[in-house]
């Protein structure tokens, strides 16, 4: 009987140093949404003028930071970029150390490009981040037919109106990392 009062007492003082630890820890919330390749993150998103945070939520939402990465519909590396994309980013924004053979493998060369993209896409929808977020799912041309249509306004409060049910949910689970990142990280990333 003393042995077995005696384990609980530790099991409960065990358990009490873990929940003040926990809690006392000022980012005790990053060990559930980690942010990993920072650096790299950090370093393209400066240089392209977009979100750290949006990229690490994209990043989040497409491969959960795994490398390597090769969707069933062609999609390669972190930032899950369509071979066709790919090509046409490459010749567009002309990177000097980012390449085909490099995308799938290479976390930075990926990150580059995909925060070279998402930087052309916030020029092309005005800053809209929740448009930019579906158009790197859909695509711009499908996001663009969508809010000339008035099928959706391209809102944050109108989601529920994408009119393709994987977009709508691509859309949904960026936001929701993204406010996720932005409250646990705040200002320093």
């Amino acid at each position: 009987m003393l042995k077995w009062l005696l384990k609980k007492r530790v099991l409960l003082l065990l358990f009490l140093g873990f929940t003040a630890i926990l809690f006392l820890s000022t980012n005790w919330m990053s060990w559930f949404y980690p942010i990993y390749f920072k650096e790299e993150i950090r370093k393209h998103s400066s240089t392209y003028q977009v979100d750290p945070y949006l990229v690490a939520a994209i990043i989040r939402v497409e491969t959960n930071y795994k490398t390597g990465r090769e969707s069933k519909k062609g999609a390669i590396g972190l930032m899950q970029l369509m071979p066709d994309t790919a090509k046409w980013a490459l010749e567009q924004a002309k990177l000097p150390d980012v390449s085909m053979s490099r995308l799938k493998n290479e976390p930075s060369a990926n990150i580059e490009l995909g925060a070279w993209y998402l930087h052309t896409l916030s020029g092309q929808f005005d800053g809209n981040r929740t448009a930019v977020i579906a158009a790197y799912n859909a695509g711009p041309g499908m996001v663009q037919r969508w809010l000339a249509d008035g099928s959706w306004n391209g809102s944050e409060e109108d989601i529920k109106n994408i009119p393709f049910g994987e977009t709508r949910h691509y859309v949904q689970r960026v936001i929701y990392y993204y406010n996720q990142y932005t409250e646990i990280y705040g200002g320093v990333f």
